[in-house]
């Protein structure tokens, strides 16, 4: 039998998650043929949920694993509900999810959050390996282009002045050696869709994870978001968002970015830009002069009819595609 196609998504957010949901229908003997997935989730998240259990328990941030360990899980519709649900009353209970309590309980058993992610996977019967971008409980910190400095991913977020460069602290995190092997061995490595200064670069902050891309000989990808977000990439084209990308990893890594041909309706557009977020300019001639080929399909999808994302089908068909290409050029 043919070796699965080995896919490593990197990321965090609910772009992570989406991506993971579509993609998971291919793990396994699925019609697109088997594939084996890795997600590495960043772990910066300091806000809601997953910010009170880290200073109350000095846990990881569990609320983007369990994302996308309901994306992964055999019964997605039950697991959706059960770890999703949110407590709207208790002292101490109300505004966690059940699946972020679950976690930190099962952090508590093992003495290892990485672990925990380890054990729960196999509990639920997930499709797929989930890793924390590091064990370490990191946290991040960005420059804007005021010079104004922002701690924590939360305040980050909401800050709308222009980003310069966002940084680890502390700093030399290291991932784990299963995330380097599996990035070693990977056909088709991803990056996003998701926020890209507070989902996807902290994955790039984590000292070992640039080097081992660079090494990889798997195609590596970076999957763009639909819509601009306010002040995290107001005014950026798909050039600006690569160029952020080599920036914080030190270097050029990317051999592909996916962008949406997509026609955005009007209506919408003017319900982004009350919100001061626009679709993201494709500057064709930039990214070329970067060496970056670029892969253009129709990838939007209406979600609940006011919010602009990724079509999952179509974009977990472009995921096989990519990875098909990627076990041809490791294989050669």
């Amino acid at each position: 039998m043919t070796a699965p196609l080995r896919v490593v998504s990197l990321g965090g957010g609910n772009g992570l998650s989406s991506l993971l949901a579509g993609v998971r229908q291919y793990a396994g003997a699925g019609s697109g043929g088997p594939m084996d997935i890795t997600a590495v989730v960043a772990v910066s998240d300091d806000g809601g949920s997953s910010g009170r259990l880290r200073r109350e328990f000095d846990v990881l941030p569990p609320g983007d694993i369990r994302n996308c360990m309901v994306a992964l899980s055999e019964d997605g519709a039950l697991l959706s509900r059960l770890f999703q649900y949110r407590f709207e009353a208790g002292r101490g209970l109300k505004g966690h999810t059940f699946g972020n309590l679950f976690l930190t309980a099962m952090t508590s058993i093992t003495g290892d959050f990485a672990d925990a992610v380890r054990k729960s996977s196999e509990i639920l019967k997930m499709e797929g390996q989930i890793y924390p971008a590091t064990a370490a409980n990191v946290r991040l910190e960005a420059v804007l282009e005021n010079g104004t400095v922002v701690r924590g991913e939360s305040k980050i977020s909401r800050s709308r002045a222009p980003i310069k460069l966002v940084r680890m602290m502390p700093a030399g995190a290291r991932p784990l050696a299963e995330t380097l092997e599996a990035i070693e061995r990977a056909d088709l490595i991803t990056l996003g869709p998701g926020s890209l200064f507070t989902s996807v670069i902290p994955n790039l902050l984590v000292r070992g994870i640039p080097a081992a891309l660079r090494r990889s000989r798997a195609i590596k990808v970076y999957f763009l978001n639909l819509m601009s977000q306010p002040g995290e990439t107001t005014g950026f084209t798909a050039s600006h968002h690569i160029a952020a990308l080599n920036r914080h990893a030190r270097g050029s890594f990317l051999d592909a970015a996916v962008v949406s041909n997509s026609v955005i309706p009007p209506r919408l557009r003017r319900l982004y830009a009350t919100q001061k977020a626009e679709p993201i300019i494709t500057d064709y001639e930039a990214i070329r002069a970067m060496g970056i080929e670029l892969v253009e399909a129709d990838l939007f999808h209406f979600h609940k009819n006011t919010k602009v994302r990724h079509d999952a089908q179509a974009t977990a068909q472009l995921v096989v595609d990519l990875a098909e290409r990627g076990r041809t050029r490791c294989s050669a």
